[in-house]
């Protein structure tokens, strides 16, 4: 599988308008994507992936499912039943409200993986302080 690159894909705006009235004080999901946004980005995990084939999920929309995973003590059923269903997961994962989530029927597949070995390239970042954290 080859990388198809998502980041910097700006949120749709009826999941952002749905997202805001459904939940105006915000949720987790949410917070991750407004204040994480730009800390793990498809291009972080290219050298993962070869330079053809048939374009696979995005690496960093993963990033993100593992993280919300994390801290909200989600199960791995639990998290793919959030991507398909829950508002504020498709606004963290800049994805339409209709979307069915691709990536749910993936998700099972992929979370054997390590979430450090997902994330600890792009959290290197961190440590390093680089500016394009927002």
């Amino acid at each position: 599988m080859s990388v198809r690159l998502r980041s910097g894909e700006q949120v749709p705006s009826l999941t952002v308008q749905v997202a805001r009235a459904s939940n105006p004080g915000g949720t987790t999901a949410m917070w991750v994507k407004d204040r994480l946004n730009g800390l793990w980005r498809d291009e972080d995990f290219l050298d993962w992936y070869p330079r053809d084939g048939r374009p696979g999920l995005s690496p960093a929309q993963l990033a993100t499912v593992c993280v919300l995973q994390f801290l909200l003590d989600l199960s791995d059923r639990q998290a793919a039943e959030a991507v398909r269903c829950r508002i504020d997961f498709k606004y963290a994962l800049a994805m339409e409200l209709d979307d069915a989530g691709s990536i749910t029927g993936r998700l099972a597949q992929l979370f054997p993986l390590p979430t450090t070995l997902m994330l600890s390239r792009p959290l290197d970042r961190v440590d390093r302080h680089e500016p394009n954290i927002q």
